[in-house]
């Protein structure tokens, strides 16, 4: 049977995500309490106290399917965003929406443009549909537009923008935005992945796209600032032309109904939101300053996590877990010299900048 399976699927290389802690805690022997992750961009202070008792409430009936449509949920973002119904798709992790678009518009030989140090999924899912990804070089880790646009060829389906980048925290303005859209032809998809948007105080604006019914797709999480990764929710918006197609592309009941209730009632936490962001903000700031008194090169970023030049990438990681901190190596990113750090608590941050210290002074 498996001679049949296809080529493309045989090479792909699965995703390798964050190391969890009870994981670590199996491996090294260690107390799961005493372990600090700071390696998937995950909220610090968890979900939002709103998030957390809708939820419980909505255990009572787990017996029940959920709202295949996420009428409700679907319903409270639209109207957030100044948009309708229509124009929203609720996926299993944003990561699920980015499957959607593959099944509506990837066939075989077609071509997906990214920039070189971009989300790995993007390049997996163009694989996973045997379209051919076109990696663009991004100097300064932040995407130059201008090349991706000149990447584009008739067989380019899609481009990715994730705005902040992942793994960088790079920034891309408004300007830069309208002027790649001025330009991109009519024949190509951009997906804006916007899953760190809501640390950003003053953030460019793309949603106008969609409400003058260009060819985008814009995506967001609940897993980051709201706090909901362990439940799988988010969220994309497109013209209603574009979302009711990959509407159809979804499986049904594929947003669980804890979820959809967890994130509904997070979705007006917007004190929770701020807490979140002035701790990130501070967080980021410390570990930058730490960095620059260390000597260390680092990416000057816009997100909930800092690209840090530590040598031996692998080695750093590796010596980190065994003191019970989990951070991230990046060399599945074609980066070994470095790792990506998430902003934690401040308790958390110091700790990380301790261990990093000594683990460095020993190698």
């Amino acid at each position: 049977m498996l001679h049949s399976v296809h080529q493309h699927i045989t090479d792909l290389v699965a995703y390798e995500p964050g190391k969890p802690v009870e994981e670590l805690a199996r491996e090294m022997g260690l107390d799961p309490s005493q372990i600090v992750k700071l390696a998937s961009n995950e909220n610090p202070l968890g979900p939002s106290p709103l998030a957390l008792a809708a939820m419980r409430e909505a255990l009572g009936r787990a017996h029940f399917y959920p709202d295949g449509g996420g009428w409700a949920l679907r319903g409270a973002i639209a109207e957030k965003l100044g948009l309708v119904r229509g124009n929203v798709i609720l996926g299993n992790g944003s990561n699920e929406i980015i499957e959607f678009i593959g099944h509506a518009f990837l066939r075989p030989g077609d071509e997906v443009v990214t920039s070189r140090h971009a989300f790995a999924v993007y390049s997996l899912m163009a694989q996973l549909f045997g379209a051919t990804t076109v990696e663009v070089p991004d100097p300064g880790f932040a995407h130059d537009l201008d090349a991706m646009l000149a990447a584009i060829t008739p067989k380019t389906r899609e481009v990715f923008i994730a705005n902040p980048n992942n793994p960088t925290g790079t920034l891309l303005g408004q300007d830069a935005l309208d002027r790649f859209m001025d330009r991109v032809p009519d024949h190509v998809l951009v997906i804006f992945d916007e899953a760190y948007h809501e640390f950003l105080d003053n953030p460019p604006d793309v949603l106008p796209y969609v409400r003058a019914g260009r060819n985008v797709v814009v995506m967001r999480t609940f897993s980051k600032i709201q706090g909901l990764a362990n439940l799988r929710i988010g969220y994309a918006v497109a013209p209603e032309n574009i979302a009711s197609v990959l509407q159809k592309t979804r499986q049904p009941f594929n947003a669980n109904g804890i979820a959809q209730a967890g994130a509904l009632a997070g979705l007006s936490d917007s004190a929770h939101m701020l807490r979140t962001r002035e701790l990130t903000r501070e967080g980021r700031n410390f570990l930058e300053s730490e960095f620059a008194a260390m000597g260390l090169e680092y990416v000057p970023s816009a997100a909930n996590f800092v690209l840090v030049r530590v040598g031996d990438g692998d080695a750093i990681f590796q010596a980190l877990l065994r003191r019970g901190l989990i951070v991230r190596a990046m060399r599945s990113y074609k980066l070994p010299e470095w790792i990506r750090i998430s902003i934690g608590t401040m308790d958390q941050n110091q700790r990380l900048i301790a261990e990093l210290k000594s683990v460095l002074a020993k190698n």
